[in-house]
């Protein structure tokens, strides 16, 4: 017992000595990624913004059958849009997709932005001609283009998917409507209108 009382009393001595405190036990620090962490600025469409836009893509999608144009059936108006009327939905109760004024019912708008990132990461470039179609718009184009029951290429007005923000007609070259047919249920559009591959609506089963 003298020798271990000799020597913690020596050790007490050259700490005083030298200085010497306990080191701190070592605190923990967070650990960060490159990817995780805050990026820095780049440019709007860089390689890094896709994608990490494209990988928030695969999160809480909406996925739709694949049926063939024209086998879809009604479309089911959203409840919280059917007070006020195919056409009629104000500005305020819709949701920009982030290209220029076009606008969807929010869950549509959601999931279309993640497509359209989705497509980008792939390399695959597509373009937006309308979205929402208020009812003036409807009954332009039916004056412009005929109805859609009659040969033509347009909805009844009042009738039409644009009309209540679920669809959208793209701007689509060969790879991109390849590339709509094989991913766009993923993410609830489909093409439902025979006779228009342009036209895609959010039909999430």
């Amino acid at each position: 017992m003298n020798g271990i009382a000799a020597v913690q009393g020596r050790i007490a001595a050259i700490e005083a000595r030298f200085g010497a405190t306990t080191p701190a036990a070592p605190t923990a620090t967070a650990v960060t990624s490159t990817f995780d962490s805050a990026p820095t600025a780049s440019p709007a469409g860089s390689f890094g913004t896709v994608f990490r836009s494209a990988l928030g893509a695969r999160d809480a999608l909406t996925p739709a059958h694949r049926l063939a144009p024209g086998a879809y059936g009604r479309l089911q108006p959203p409840a919280e849009l059917i007070g006020y009327g195919n056409g009629r939905i104000p500005a305020g109760a819709l949701t920009s997709i982030g290209d220029g004024n076009h606008r969807l019912h929010a869950p549509a708008a959601r999931a279309y932005e993640q497509m359209i990132a989705a497509a980008r990461a792939d390399g695959v470039d597509i373009g937006i001609t309308d979205s929402y179609r208020d009812i003036a718009g409807q009954q332009r184009l039916a004056a412009q283009k005929g109805l859609y029951s009659r040969g033509g290429l347009a909805a009844t007005p009042g009738t039409s998917n644009h009309g209540w923000g679920l669809s959208v007609d793209l701007d689509l070259d060969a790879p991109a409507q390849s590339w709509m047919r094989a991913n766009g249920p993923r993410f609830g559009f489909v093409e439902d209108v025979p006779r228009e591959p342009w036209h895609w609506t959010y039909r999430p089963s």
